[in-house]
């Protein structure tokens, strides 16, 4: 192996030690056209994950959230326009939303009902 090859396959392998390891819990599954009350978790910037979907690059914020008393993640593209309703209501201290979702797979769209 020549020495290029060997420093890419190194470079490489550090990448596996800095994955990000996320905290074991649910993620948040709400049902079409049923209302669900959450609370987020403010308290700490939320984790991000990059990857592909359907040959896209995306990111998305896992995001904190308690539903009926069990703690869950909800995994929520940037790009949907229910995120950045949720981090200014988060910097004007709310906490609890009640979320529509409606259509699913692609087609899934979040609402928080005021």
């Amino acid at each position: 192996m020549t020495e290029q090859q060997t420093n890419w396959l190194e470079d490489e392998a550090k990448q596996f030690s800095n994955n990000a390891t996320y905290e074991d819990l649910p993620s948040l599954k709400l049902q079409p056209n049923v209302i669900a009350e959450i609370t987020v978790d403010f308290s700490k910037p939320f984790q991000e994950w990059k990857g592909e979907q359907n040959g896209k690059t995306i990111t998305k914020k896992i995001i904190p959230v308690t539903l009926a008393g069990t703690k869950m993640v909800w995994w929520l593209n940037v790009k949907n326009p229910v995120y950045r309703d949720l981090i200014l209501a988060g910097k004007n201290n709310q906490t609890v939303f009640k979320i529509l979702q409606t259509g699913t797979q692609a087609n899934t769209k979040y609402v928080i009902v005021k």
